[in-house]
């Protein structure tokens, strides 16, 4: 039988002054999505990660559908992501009416391969007048969404010049990787636009919440217009000038925001500590290899991650059964997403590192609260 308590697999951690802030909240009225937290939010992701805008949205989910819209994705366009992701990141190309184009990942970083992506556009992709277009479908090619998996940066360096190349937008999927760096860059702030998710498994939690990211003044204008009903600024008329969303963060949420932000840093710190005592303990093993950041960046570990040397689901199954049993909480990765139901019929070139990788990866509990003692 399973232990009890169970070593979870991400908790958040308040100890801060999450109650404090969120008392000022409730004690003042302002709770809802006007308030001065949610700017406070904002100004502080600008802080950490670098980037010029942050507009502050209701989930992950929300701020990839809106960077993908601001990027120009409309309904009848395809968009590369890779098929190694969590469902979010396709089913904010579907809420835009377009279509999820699946590529391969690689095993150095987990994320999208920019040679095989090459390769793959050279075969399936011709351009034309109206831009890159899918030689199957006809369809264009408006965007390519890289995603940083487990906080692991993707190989941007490459994969801008591939979308510079194809003249495709490329909007970053940094939902996992708040805290990561690409060289001297925060993931999220390299691409035209990019989406962090605040959820309750994330290091910095809101409860719900993500944001988006951008260095352009006018995508950032549109972001918040648009994640506010688009709205039009009048002292009591409600008019609102086009198609608009409710994806405003909560003021209530983004007080909580501010305080974990406040020790973002500690957190990262500890999380660097776990995941190096998870490297030194399984140097030594035959079967498993600790997923490592990627040369030239840092990654914020959110996720700590081991690969089955051999890929097997079912050897990969078996360590799940017996971790999970024992009470410690470990999970697979995504099940890929051209094998759901609602995706089993889109583009999609040939996956087999991603394959490999879904038959080898575990998670392990990476809470920032499992850290005990410094990095030897």
């Amino acid at each position: 039988m399973p232990q009890d308590p169970q070593i979870a697999l991400h908790e958040p951690e308040f100890a801060g002054n999450e109650w404090a802030y969120v008392k000022a909240c409730i004690d003042t009225g302002w709770v809802s999505s006007a308030g001065s937290y949610v700017d406070e939010f904002e100004r502080r992701l600008e802080e950490v990660t670098g980037s010029k805008h942050a507009v502050a949205t209701v989930n992950g989910t929300a701020a990839l559908h809106v960077a993908l819209r601001l990027a120009g994705v409309a309904a009848g366009d395809e968009v590369l992501v890779p098929a190694l992701s969590f469902v979010a990141t396709a089913n904010a190309v579907a809420y835009c009416g377009a279509t999820p184009h699946f590529v391969d990942s690689e095993a150095a970083t987990l994320g999208m391969d920019p040679d095989l992506l090459r390769d793959y556009l050279r075969t399936a992709t011709e351009a034309t007048a109206g831009g890159l277009r899918n030689k199957v479908t006809g369809r264009r090619v408006a965007a390519v969404v890289p995603m940083h998996a487990f906080g692991h940066p993707a190989r941007m360096e490459e994969l801008l010049r591939i979308s510079r190349d194809a003249r495709v937008t490329l909007v970053e999927d940094a939902a996992e990787s708040l805290g990561s760096f690409y060289g001297d860059s925060h993931t999220g702030t390299l691409g035209r636009l990019g989406a962090l998710s605040f959820n309750g498994n994330k290091i910095v939690t809101t409860g719900g919440g993500g944001a988006i990211l951008t260095q352009d003044d006018a995508l950032a204008r549109h972001a918040k217009h648009l994640t506010t009903t688009a709205k039009c600024n009048h002292r009591w008329e409600y008019v609102h000038d086009e198609l608009g969303w409710n994806y405003r963060l909560p003021n209530i949420n983004a007080a909580l925001g501010c305080a974990q932000l406040e020790r973002l840093a500690e957190m990262l710190a500890r999380k660097r500590r776990l995941a190096m005592r998870y490297r030194e303990a399984m140097a030594s093993l035959d079967e498993l290899q600790f997923v490592s950041e990627p040369a030239g960046c840092r990654s914020n570990f959110w996720l700590n991650t081991v690969l089955l040397r051999e890929p097997s689901e079912a050897a990969r199954d078996r360590l799940l059964a017996v971790t999970n049993e024992a009470g410690v909480m470990t999970r697979p990765a995504w099940a890929l997403l051209n094998t759901l139901p609602m995706y089993a019929d889109c583009p999609s070139a040939p996956l087999p590192v991603a394959e490999r990788l879904r038959a080898s990866i575990v998670n392990v509990p990476s809470s920032t609260g499992l850290e005990r003692g410094p990095a030897r």
